[in-house]
């Protein structure tokens, strides 16, 4: 029976909220379980694909359903049981499969010569219209478990090893997510507790290291789990075969990079491996202390994808996860700007991708979702937290009495997204209404003209001024030309206004400095901040670096004493930060390729570049002042989903 065009089958979004579940649900912390503590969104556990076959004679196929799956086929007038062959034909032949799970998203897979579950099946749940069935190009053979995703398998031994604090300390050449096998050389030993450390303090620790487990006794592995360093105590190097089963999501790096300048070649490269550990089956902010799928940190990761692995589906899948189901209850991991953040990753995909049938699908969510936010707003037209919602921002010393500037600049960069986005004019013209009003509220009661700058919260008196909404004013084109180098001169480059703590709020700020053309001091920065972790010898880049700090003190936060995460998907930026303002590669539909590339003069006398755009790839060679660019359409196959 020939399968080739088959695949499972599942309602579209139900998959992955069942793996954002399992994502979300995987943290571990001394041996302490940590669910995320947001609303987590189930999947449909009862659906039922149609299809309708005109067959011209007799054919032969057979229905399966994922373990743990139950339901049967209604073929005609008969009910077939899952795994059973049946004919059908000639003639006309209405299926129906009734599938039901509680453990996992029902799925099902046809296999048959000319029934199968390709394109052209619906789903539906008994209480919406249907729509087509979802499938992907990861789960194709009939034999798979749509509850484990597919994974390549590297194997990895130590480049060191040594005796240390009575015990055996190997070590990898980089950070890994992997599982550990111990294999004692003696036989029958007792597998040992074993110490898993992003570095070589925390593994040492074994008061405080964040992760160890015993191994399993059947398979010597421990689970999955960020590592780069494995501690044995009580064992001596030559004790024990240790290996490093390192797991990756199946999403190839299409960029390189090579300029002449090893430090900036350094820079890419980790941040490209920082990246990639990063993506798994979703945009993870790190691969070892919460692996949690937050949505501030989806939104940076979709311009560091869009330049390296132009990936569409994993932009997809965590935009998916992150939305959960209608209506919309609580804010996108309880925070109010990353509700707003997740209504700019959709215009931000939109972009990338070049077309807008992800959009069009996950419309109806983002109008309930930008409804929620419009709901909360004050008598004077600004967005204010509910009781029980987090406004983050950032960690800063906002002034917060009263509704937050940067928020409102957040509120007003989304309402021009869904205006330029929407499908209806009469539904662009409100939403492009609502901004205006909104930039003449925010002009009347937060602008500061003596200062030069917004002010955090007009409530106070304070007049407090931060750099965040000056930053968000920029990167999203709220205020004219004139008002940016006005706020650039300020603000931004005013050493007297408090400087961004965050590396996460530092993308913003670098963003906007390049916007302003301050690429030199944006260079600096890079080869300061992200030189300054390769030279402590760092293999990731880190969730954030202080270089004030001793190296042992560098790896505490949030009061933990390895806290810090020291692969961190953010900390990937100078991927997007070179690629687009430093290289030049953007979207321009006038081009034929729909890009074009622009150097900035003066920073490179030589490159040789690969880059990703969406599914494209982009070669670029600079000589002597000479730019020459390759445009390829090679990206991989997408994922079929409705």
């Amino acid at each position: 029976m020939n399968n080739a065009g088959a695949y499972w089958l599942w309602y579209p979004g139900d998959l992955e909220r069942y793996h954002a579940m399992k994502q979300n649900f995987s943290r571990v912390e001394r041996g302490c379980p940590w669910p995320a503590f947001w609303k987590s969104d189930g999947f449909r556990q009862r659906v039922v694909f149609r299809r309708t076959y005109r067959l011209a004679e007799e054919t032969e196929c057979t229905v399966y359903g994922n373990p743990g799956t139950v339901g049967h086929v209604v073929a005609g007038e008969r009910k077939v049981p899952f795994g059973t062959p049946f004919t059908c034909g000639p003639g006309e032949v209405r299926l129906s499969i009734h599938a039901a799970c509680i453990a996992c998203t029902p799925a099902v897979y046809v296999a048959g010569d000319v029934i199968r579950s390709d394109g052209g099946w619906m789903v539906e749940d008994y209480c919406t219209p249907p729509v087509e069935a979802a499938r992907n190009r990861y789960f194709t053979e009939p034999d798979q478990d749509v509850a484990v995703w597919p994974m390549v398998e590297e194997c990895f031994l130590p480049v060191s090893a040594e005796t240390v604090n009575g015990g055996a300390l190997y070590g990898f050449e980089t950070e890994l997510t992997a599982q550990v096998e111990v294999i004692p050389a003696e036989s029958g030993r007792p597998l040992p507790l074993v110490y898993l450390g992003e570095s070589r303090q925390e593994a040492l620790d074994t008061e405080a290291c964040y992760f160890f487990c015993r191994p399993d006794p059947a398979t010597r592995r421990c689970p999955r789990q960020a590592v780069r360093w494995v501690f044995l105590p009580g064992f001596s190097p030559e004790e024990a075969v240790v290996r490093a089963h390192h797991q990756r999501a199946d999403i190839p790096v299409k960029a390189a990079f090579d300029c002449g300048d090893p430090e900036l070649n350094r820079i890419f490269a980790v941040a490209a491996h920082t990246f990639s550990l990063c993506c798994d089956v979703f945009f993870l902010d790190g691969v070892k202390r919460d692996k949690w799928i937050w949505g501030g940190d989806a939104y940076q990761s979709l311009f560091v994808n869009r330049y390296l692995t132009g990936d569409r589906d994993i932009e997809e899948r965590t935009l998916i996860a992150l939305r959960g189901n209608d209506p919309p209850l609580t804010h996108v991991n309880t925070i109010v700007d990353y509700s707003l953040l997740w209504i700019l990753s959709l215009d931000v995909h939109a972009d990338t991708f070049g077309d807008e049938a992800f959009l069009r699908r996950m419309w109806r969510q983002a109008v309930s979702l930008m409804e929620l936010l419009l709901s909360q707003r004050d008598g004077d037209g600004f967005l204010r937290g509910r009781p029980g919602d987090w406004e983050f921002v950032d960690w800063a010393d906002f002034d917060r009495e009263g509704p937050l500037c940067a928020e409102q600049m957040l509120l007003a960069a989304a309402l021009d997204a869904m205006a330029r986005r929407a499908p209806d004019q009469a539904e662009a013209v409100r939403y492009a209404e609502m901004k205006q009003a909104l930039m003449e509220a925010v002009e009347q009661r937060f602008w500061d003209g003596e200062q030069g700058a917004y002010v955090d919260s007009f409530v106070s008196g304070r007049r407090h001024v931060t750099r965040h909404a000056a930053i968000l004013a920029i990167v999203f084109d709220l205020v004219d030309e004139p008002r940016k180098q006005l706020l650039a001169e300020r603000v931004l480059l005013n050493p007297e206004v408090p400087a961004i703590t965050t590396p996460y709020f530092r993308f913003f700020e670098l963003d906007a400095l390049c916007r302003l053309g301050h690429l030199r001091e944006v260079l600096a920065e890079i080869r300061a901040y992200w030189g300054g972790m390769l030279r402590l010898g760092a293999a990731t880049f880190w969730e954030e670096y202080n270089p004030a700090l001793p190296p042992e003190a560098q790896y505490a936060m949030y009061g933990d004493p390895y806290g810090k995460s020291l692969c961190h998907a953010w900390a990937a930026s100078p991927i997007y930060l070179l690629a687009r303002y430093f290289i030049g590669l953007e979207r321009d539909p006038a081009a034929p390729s729909g890009l074009s590339v622009h150097p900035a003069p003066g920073f490179f006398s030589r490159l040789d570049c690969t880059l990703a755009y969406g599914e494209k790839t982009v070669e670029i060679t600079i000589r002597d002042g000479e730019t020459s660019v390759h445009v390829a359409q090679n990206g991989p196959e997408r994922s079929k989903q409705s």
